[in-house]
């Protein structure tokens, strides 16, 4: 029998969707789940979701919970990683609260800019922890690593413990197709793409149709112009994944006018990657672009809510939401375990898959997975000015795994003063001043530096 553990079981919603994905295919309806977290309340409420939505799809999988890793780590064919060391309170209000005392706003925070860096130092020991355990409970195991800040945390992982197998999971490469094929009108079954980068810094090189071969690129490239000059669209111009908050794409149409491609990461994230978009005294850009500040804390506050919606009513789990979504998981398992080949974008390292980009970075490109494994496709050169617009956020990613690494103090000043939006805002005692505050206030989640 397949098992899957999964290392953070505690977040419900995502963990319902995987096990979802999982049930729907005919072998795996009576898979066995370890369910690890280290909230025993929201481990029991998980399993009373998935126990649910089981009797609803009418299928028996063997679901077991666990407060000890390694316990749950036993003959495990596949490990799963969704957690987030120090939560929404107290480390996600730190890492938006402090900055904006010196001026600077944030949307999301967990990938890049001082936010990131921070989550990525509070991160990673414990995914070297969980690391270990594999290595030493289940070292035949494929790893799904999930967790944020993706190439940040994949540097890390991959530099102490090179031989384990896994791979770095996301949603933005495959969400972004589909939101592409809608705003384009277009059926994402007649579309075919190749996209390569960084996570949530990768372009789609290829955007056609299947049936005529047409490219859709001119036609992409029209709408983008429509919808920098506010003209009406027939087509979706805004997406709204939250109830009664839109996120509109400016920023990733922008782009693709400046740069001419379109980006994998939703202009919410995109925005803090670069310095153009959220600049002090300049509130006008906030409008032109409607740049969501401080979503990220909106979305945990949604989120908080939902779980205590479930946690006071878990009925409220309906038929529609029962049927596959679009996360890789699933088709990875499936792929190795029944043979159904399938390509997936994942983070791994670069090692010359892409040719104008370090080869100690992580990249995220395709990857085809069959009953042997997965094996990352070479991409080549990609178009210069993206691999140098990537290089800017590679460095703080690379820096920052150097200093949860090496515990030096240095490398977490050199990775402030080198992130685009913290740099454009700040002087280097501003840096070096916030930084101290930041490493101070997460002193409880955070290894000592030198």
């Amino acid at each position: 029998m397949t098992k899957l553990t999964i290392i953070g079981a505690g977040s419900t919603v995502f963990t319902k969707n995987i096990v979802i994905d999982l049930l729907t295919i005919e072998q795996f309806k009576s898979i066995e789940i370890a369910l690890m977290d280290i909230d025993k309340n929201r481990l029991i409420k998980t399993k009373e979701v998935l126990e649910i939505i089981a009797t609803k799809m009418g299928v028996t999988p063997k679901i077991t919970l666990h407060t000890n890793r390694r316990e749950s780590l036993l003959d495990t064919d596949f490990v799963q990683t969704t957690i987030q060391v120090g939560g929404y309170k107290p480390s996600t209000v730190i890492d938006f609260e402090i900055p904006k005392k010196f001026g600077l706003n944030q949307t999301i925070a967990d990938t890049l800019g001082i936010g990131g860096i921070m989550r990525s130092l509070r991160t990673i020991p414990v995914l070297l922890n969980i690391a270990e355990d594999i290595e030493q409970v289940c070292p035949n195991a494929l790893w799904m690593q999930y967790v944020n800040p993706m190439c940040t945390n994949m540097i890390a992982i991959n530099k102490v413990f090179p031989n384990i197998k896994k791979i770095g999971l996301c949603h933005s490469v495959q969400g972004t197709a589909e939101m592409l094929a809608e705003d384009l009108q277009e059926n994402i079954n007649n579309i075919s793409y190749q996209c390569a980068g960084i996570n949530h810094m990768a372009f789609f090189q290829k955007f056609e149709k299947i049936s005529t071969g047409e490219d859709l690129y001119p036609k992409l490239k029209r709408l983008a112009n429509q919808i920098l000059s506010d003209e009406k669209i027939s087509s979706r111009t805004k997406k709204q994944e939250y109830p009664g908050r839109n996120l509109h794409e400016k920023v990733r149409y922008e782009i693709l006018k400046r740069f001419g491609f379109f980006v994998t990461e939703s202009s919410e994230h995109f925005a803090e990657y670069v310095p153009w978009f959220i600049k002090p005294n300049k509130e006008e850009l906030i409008e032109k672009y409607k740049i969501p500040v401080d979503e990220y804390i909106f979305r945990c506050e949604y989120y908080s809510e939902l779980w205590n919606e479930l946690d006071k009513d878990i009925s409220i789990i309906t038929n529609e939401e029962i049927k596959r979504s679009h996360e890789y998981a699933s088709y990875i398992i499936d792929a190795i375990v029944n043979n159904n080949k399938f390509t997936v974008y994942g983070n791994v390292m670069n090692n010359g898959l892409i040719e104008n980009l370090p080869s100690n970075c992580c990249v995220e490109v395709p990857c085809v997975v069959n009953d042997k494994g997965f094996y990352p496709q070479k991409i080549g050169r990609l178009p210069e000015q993206l691999s140098a617009l990537m290089r800017t956020n590679i460095n703080v990613q690379i820096l920052t795994a150097e200093a949860a690494l090496t515990k030096k103090r240095e490398h977490i000043y050199h990775a402030a003063m080198l992130d685009p939006l913290t740099a454009s805002h700040l002087s280097i005692d501003e840096i070096y001043a916030l930084t101290d505050e930041m490493l101070e206030a997460h002193a409880d989640y955070l290894p000592k530096y030198k």
